[in-house]
């Protein structure tokens, strides 16, 4: 139990630094700004057509597709750019626990910090649904004409019939939750080890690991290359399993009738690099060369 709080107090001490951090409320607020941009298209049109929502569908539509979620995944470069954070209280720290512990320290952090990050995300599209919303765990008629029409893919909204027919709101919000915030959690571990390993390539590497899973997206890949329908088909499942943003994306797994990785292989795929990443961590602070804020002149 003691080490335990000791690992608490360390995590705490890093979003006390919050609060005197413009980098971490720029974060913030160009969160709430990619949220209103890519939710605006739904209530528009719901407004436009005298329809209301499910509270959930903004989230889910806005960020139901890869794209979306890379842009939500690049502004945690903000958060995480710095890992490990080495403020002033760091050398105490070290002083009074070893290593390891001050590691698990950040690692808790990190977690609870892209956690708080999601909810922040889900909660601003939630508040910008506003008086158009509704809380049944039923999709809307907004949803159907998006989903069942050309509409959707006239104002850019991934609206995925699958999705509408073998999911209910709250669950498929649960889902989309889940697998940004686990895709998010390892570009951050990602983030941190490098930082150990190479000093500041951590923003280097999130931004390269970002790239790739763009690079990877099968539409991308077929207008690159003009496939031909059935080899669409093909690259959309080959790519559906090696492109870690395509784990990321909801309607890109396996609903019964296709061979793309299903919900679970993902959330495994997630953990498993996640946890491997923080052991290279915990194995790398060992002989980690500290350079504390404000030693240097």
């Amino acid at each position: 139990m003691y080490r335990i709080r000791q690992i608490w107090l360390v995590a705490m001490a890093n979003f006390r630094r919050w609060r005197k951090n413009p980098q971490i409320w720029l974060a913030f607020a160009l969160g709430f700004i990619v949220c209103f941009l890519l939710s605006d298209k739904v209530l528009v049109f719901a407004k436009e057509h005298d329809t209301i929502v499910q509270i959930l569908e903004p989230f889910i539509w806005t960020f139901g597709d890869a794209t979306s979620i890379l842009v939500i995944s690049l502004l945690l470069l903000l958060l995480f750019a710095d890992m490990p954070n080495l403020g002033n209280e760091v050398p105490l720290f070290l002083v009074r626990i070893n290593r390891k512990v001050w590691l698990l320290g950040q690692i808790l952090y990190l977690v609870l910090a892209t956690m708080g990050f999601m909810c922040f995300i889900l909660l601003s599209t939630c508040v910008l649904a506003g008086a158009r919303a509704y809380t049944a765990n039923l999709w809307s008629d907004t949803a159907a004409i998006l989903g069942y029409s050309s509409i959707g893919e006239k104002i850019a909204v991934p609206a995925f019939v699958k999705v509408l027919e073998l999911s209910f709101p709250y669950t498929c919000m649960i889902h989309i939750f889940g697998l940004m915030a686990e895709y998010s959690v390892l570009m951050a571990s990602l983030i941190l080890y490098l930082n150990l390993w190479k000093g500041n390539g951590g923003m280097v590497g999130g931004i390269i690991f970002s790239g790739f899973g763009f690079l990877m997206n099968p539409e991308f890949i077929a207008k690159i290359l003009h496939l031909s329908q059935e080899q669409r088909k093909t690259a959309n499942i080959i790519f559906g399993w090696i492109s870690p943003l395509n784990h990321a994306t909801y309607y890109m797994h396996n609903f019964g009738y296709d061979n793309l990785p299903k919900l679970w292989v993902s959330y495994v795929f997630f953990a498993l690099g996640s946890l491997f990443l923080f052991g290279l961590s915990i194995w790398k602070i060992r002989n980690y060369s500290f350079d504390f804020t404000g030693t240097q002149k």
